[in-house]
């Protein structure tokens, strides 16, 4: 293979296996930076013999254990200059045996789908502040940015960024064991773990920056998460979650046209959507129904995923049963009534009632929220929204305003082109 082959496929098995290799050095070395920095040493290391030695017939096992050989050089490093080192520095070359040992009787390769698994556990212990675990899960299980994240959590990159650093002294510090939880210790945990899901696939499924609407990559492995857990621990809310993105991600051939441009829900082509996807998602809403009838009551994730079936089972958007949108999104503003989930139930209530009607439950969800934690002045969305309730409403002046404002908010190049014809059509 050429060097440029070889850079081209380096970087493909970083896309698709960083994650897990990751995830699978911290267990080996037990600290994450010792761990981030070594995997990233050990694909540098890639680049630079893959082209003279050839590439390995399983290229994952050669980074992690090149990764794992490299932290114990630079251990050794710092403990010619702190004493203390000396200890660590013992524990790692007991593991690296102890590992090189699993290697050759073939079952670290097996280990390394669980062990993302195990870290989400990890990052979500009970001792972490509930932000926290969310914020570091996204960050060294999933590779997600800081700014990526503070996006999803419409806060800044730079707390973001002081949340992940205590959580890691937090983990280190008081040794928080890196392993799947005991059944018993299980729903405690859950409900962080869930969300930690459901924002790596929010951000697949509308990434937020970049060329690209979606990041098929996420989707995946949030799916891949959920399956995972639901085997793990099959309630109502797992089923529930796994469900949602199922019927989500059936959508996303038909959310962009050929050339990448941003086709929503109204205009899409519902012939391209997975039927296999949405047959399994209601099939596991079902379930996650009945479970919740036996107790009376639904949680958020089961009642999202009845408000994407009733999308996924109608013909179009004239023919989708808004009512009932509107009856389900009443439900989940009561047990979770966050400021976005407020809004799409302003825009279903426009669907059903007019723009007026649509308009004024945003500008009332605006004002509500304004000054308050998760401020809707700075998400793209609700100016979007409403500058389309303007739009249809004919009042253009204050349509291009608000989707002025939906612009300068937005760094996803798909929705800014969107949005830019939105304006040119305005004119």
């Amino acid at each position: 293979m050429s060097t440029e082959q070889i850079r081209e496929l380096v970087d493909s098995l970083y896309r698709a296996d960083s994650g897990r290799i990751l995830a699978t050095l911290i267990r080996l070395l037990g600290d994450f930076d010792l761990a981030e920095e070594a995997m990233h040493e050990a694909f540098a290391a890639a680049l630079s013999l893959w082209p003279r030695s050839g590439v390995p017939s399983n290229p994952r096992p050669w980074l992690i254990s090149t990764a794992r050989f490299k932290a114990i050089d630079t251990q050794r490093r710092r403990a010619r200059f702190d004493a203390s080192q000396d200890e660590i520095v013992r524990y790692l070359e007991a593991q690296s045996s102890s590992a090189e040992r699993s290697n050759q009787e073939g079952s670290l390769d097996d280990s390394l789908e669980d062990d993302r698994l195990r870290l989400i556990f990890t990052c979500c212990h009970p001792s972490l502040a509930s932000e926290a675990r969310v914020a570091l899960t996204l960050r060294e299980v999933c590779g997600l940015t800081t700014e990526e994240i503070a996006k999803a959590f419409l806060t800044t990159p730079r707390t973001l960024a002081q949340r992940i650093v205590r959580a890691k002294a937090k983990i280190r510090e008081e040794r928080i064991p890196y392993e799947v939880p005991a059944p018993q210790e299980l729903p405690e945990r859950l409900g962080a773990v869930l969300q930690v899901i459901y924002l790596v696939f929010n951000e697949g499924y509308s990434a937020a920056a970049g060329a690209e609407v979606t990041r098929a990559e996420l989707t995946g492995e949030a799916i891949r998460l959920g399956r995972l857990l639901m085997e793990l621990q099959p309630e109502p809310e797992v089923v529930g979650l796994l469900s949602l993105m199922l019927l989500q991600e059936s959508r996303r051939a038909a959310r962009t046209s050929p050339t990448g441009e941003l086709i929503l829900l109204e205009n899409q082509n519902r012939a391209l959507w997975n039927r296999e996807q949405i047959a399994e998602g209601v099939a596991l809403l079902e379930k996650a129904l009945k479970y919740g009838q036996k107790s009376r009551r639904f949680g958020s994730y089961t009642l999202q995923a009845a408000i994407a079936a009733v999308h996924a089972e109608a013909e179009s958007v004239a023919a989708t049963d808004w009512r009932q949108i509107v009856a389900l999104y009443d439900q989940l503003v009561r047990i979770q009534p966050s400021p976005v989930v407020q809004l799409n139930r302003a825009v279903a209530i426009a669907m059903r009632d007019g723009p007026e009607a649509g308009l004024a439950h945003i500008d009332a969800v605006l004002e509500h929220c304004s000054g308050k934690q998760g401020d809707l002045a700075n998400y793209y969305l609700a100016h979007s929204a409403r500058a389309d309730m303007y739009r249809r409403l004919g009042r253009t002046a204050e349509a291009r305003a608000s989707y002025e404002k939906a612009l300068a908010l937005t760094q996803q190049e798909p929705e800014r082109q969107f949005l830019a014809r939105r304006l040119e059509e305005l004119k």
